[in-house]
């Protein structure tokens, strides 16, 4: 059974009476009386025939007839009306028009206020005044004006001695030229390069900030983003990198039967703080041996440079950090096969990046895939699914864990937890155990040794001279 009028919605029907009533004002040949209702009717009709327009454009083929119909009925009593109308408005244009007597003006009383006069404070065109501001954007102004006065400048610096120089910044140790920051008189810092970004910087900031206080985590102790360069101050590091101080040390380590047993100690705490950044979910990016600082061999290195961090807690952040800009300058001889394929990094790719980094310190901070010089080469390497070379006395169980993390596909590798535990259990199975969690004990028991023996020959000799 076909549809009936009723059935139509009833803003069918006011865009239908919209068109009427346009159809009609255009078919009179009785213009309008003034120019100005000549304007008002042709935008009248404009808008009419528009909403005419839409109204066809959403009747269904099946209702046309009715609605066709309807429309005959509703032009002539539309037309009708138009008409009556017209009519009175001649009748009531015929009729004179009356002015009524002009009264005498009476003075208008002026009502003061007994107010006290405040002068205002002239308002600024460009600022809006200060009671319509909101509470955040007091705060926000606020923290614009601590910006201004920042606490330290690069004058007040005095850069000791060049630790690194990255892509992004170089790192000095220094010390402020007058007063400490925060209580230390030496400290890191790094230097962005020109061209740095600023919300690259504040992201690297707020992931640092994030992962505070963790002992294998370089520590953000103040910073400087007001003006170029951008100035980030971090916690003293005595030895530089690993890389440098693993290359600096070679001849004395080399020799040292203990070598092995160092080098896990040095890589079960930099797979702590990797722990760490999970727990957080911060994916590094750029873990590397040159991004790892050296202040006691090997107890306490600390993982550094944040500066291609992402925090996957925030979305932009998250879709960045999957899919990376394959623009951007990138470590490519620490970065995963899927990265190059499908332009994908995760946290399995860190985990990869950490058996390059146990490479690396197996081969006293040579550079992976020595023999191949062009980045092309380096891509097609790895995509070929090539791994480094096994490096020399290196332990098995190192070797074991370093393969792990080249599993393809990723999700065959260990988590950062699965690592800890395994280089927990070679710690505690190792002949000579040292204990990685209390060093400055381990020093004290040293110290206490050598006293005794400096008291134990003090004693021989006074035994002799009796």
């Amino acid at each position: 059974m076909g549809s009936t009028p009723n059935d139509t919605d009833k803003d069918t029907w006011k865009r239908l009476d919209f068109w009427i009533f346009g159809l009609c004002a255009v078919s009179l040949t009785v213009t309008p009386f003034s120019s100005e209702s000549q304007t008002v009717c042709r935008q009248t009709c404009c808008s009419w025939f528009s909403k005419a327009a839409e109204c066809f454009a959403s009747v269904p083929g099946s209702v046309l007839p009715v609605l066709l119909s309807t429309l005959f009925c509703r032009y002539r009593s539309a037309l009708k009306t138009i008409r009556l109308l017209r009519q009175n408005k001649m009748l009531m244009s015929a009729v004179p028009r009356v002015e009524p007597p002009l009264l005498p003006a009476r003075p208008i009383p002026v009502v003061v206020e007994e107010e006290e006069e405040r002068e205002l404070p002239p308002k600024s065109p460009l600022r809006p005044s200060t009671s319509a501001r909101s509470p955040s954007k007091k705060l926000w102004k606020g923290l614009q004006q601590l910006q201004q006065d920042p606490p330290f400048t690069k004058s007040d610096l005095n850069l000791l001695q060049l630790i690194k120089a990255g892509k992004e910044g170089v790192f000095y140790q220094a010390r402020m030229t007058r007063g400490t920051c925060k209580g230390h008189s030496m400290f890191t810092c790094k230097i962005s390069k020109e061209g740095v970004r600023l919300k690259h910087v504040d992201m690297e900031v707020s992931i640092m900030r994030k992962l505070m206080h963790h002992k294998n985590i370089l520590q953000l102790l103040d910073w400087n983003t007001t003006a170029e360069p951008y100035i980030l101050i971090m916690e003293y590091v005595s030895y530089g990198t690993l890389r440098t101080f693993l290359q600096t040390n070679r001849a004395h380590l080399s020799t040292d039967p203990e070598l092995q047993s160092l080098l896990t100690i040095a890589s079960y705490h930099v797979a702590l703080a990797m722990q760490h950044l999970r727990s957080k979910m911060i994916i590094h990016c750029d873990l590397a041996l040159r991004n790892v600082m050296v202040n006691k061999f090997p107890w306490e290195v600390k993982v550094a440079e944040f500066g291609l961090a992402r925090d996957l807690t925030r979305m932009a952040s998250r879709r960045s950090s999957r899919w990376r800009n394959p623009r951007q300058r990138v470590p490519l001889r620490w970065y995963p096969p899927e990265y190059f394929k499908n332009n994908y990094y995760s946290y399995k790719g860190d985990v990869w990046a950490f058996g390059i980094v146990l490479w690396e310190m197996q081969t006293f901070g040579t550079l992976p895939y020595p023999n191949l010089e062009t980045s092309e080469q380096v891509v097609y390497h790895i995509c070929m699914g090539h791994k480094n070379t096994n490096p020399e006395g290196c332990r098995p169980e190192i070797l074991h864990i370093m393969r792990d993390c080249w599993q393809e596909p990723y999700t065959l590798r260990p988590s950062f937890t699965d690592i800890v535990c395994m280089l927990e259990s070679i710690m505690e199975n190792d002949a000579d155990y040292v204990d990685v969690e209390s060093p400055e004990q381990v020093v004290t028991d040293e110290a206490e040794i050598q006293e005794n023996n400096r008291l134990r020959a003090a004693s021989v000799s006074l035994d002799t001279n009796f």
